[in-house]
């Protein structure tokens, strides 16, 4: 889920990047200069909207796809120790304590 929201954020920073600078392009004539004199204030700039993007693509995963999981894993659970309609195996294993 990390990887995949690591994944879009640097997609979208990228898309972005990329038309900005087809729209700057009357700036390239100056971008020596520019990239001298604000580079690394773009280059932060960069890196904190990578960062939100991160953060916002990472809390939309997890409240999509993650839905219901605690109720589902209790539900499991309480399958688990009843020792109904799941695997042998593993109700042996939680109930003879690993």
């Amino acid at each position: 889920m990390i990887a995949n929201s690591i994944f879009v954020a640097s997609l979208l920073v990228l898309v972005w990047a990329f038309y900005l600078l087809g729209e700057l392009r009357f700036l390239a004539p100056k971008g020596a200069f520019l990239l001298r004199q604000y580079g690394t204030t773009v280059a932060w700039f960069a890196a904190l909207v990578l960062g939100n993007l991160f953060a916002g693509i990472l809390a939309l995963n997890r409240k999509l796809f993650l839905k219901d999981t605690g109720r589902k894993l209790a539900h499991v659970e309480k399958q688990l120790r009843t020792g109904s309609s799941i695997s042998d195996e593993l109700s042996e294993r939680i109930s003879g304590g690993l």
